[in-house]
């Protein structure tokens, strides 16, 4: 049999994908970067764990566009400067 992988989506679809469960949470409400992964890869580790690393940086790039916000312990961060366990949250509109 051929190689079964599934295709990784490419930047457009992941920042689509966290742009749209940000925006379906609600304002005041985060995201948990796995679960646009799993919405992406599918429910199964080897799916979307490779899409973590591509997932923060699209992530980086949209808060130093302005269009979400990194939490870290509840608190916003540098996009370039945080480690460990984050979520995401869209910007305040006040």
């Amino acid at each position: 049999m051929e190689n079964q992988s599934v295709a990784r989506p490419d930047s457009s679809v992941i920042e689509a994908a966290l742009l749209r469960l940000i925006a379906e949470r609600g304002p005041g409400k985060t995201v948990d970067p796995a679960e646009a992964a799993r919405a992406l890869g599918g429910d199964h580790p080897d799916q979307w764990g490779p899409l973590m690393q591509p997932i923060r940086r699209i992530a980086v790039a949209l808060a130093e566009q302005g269009r979400l916000v990194i939490l870290r312990k509840g608190k916003p961060v540098d996009p370039r400067d945080f480690k460990g366990v984050y979520r995401l949250t869209a910007p305040r509109q006040d």
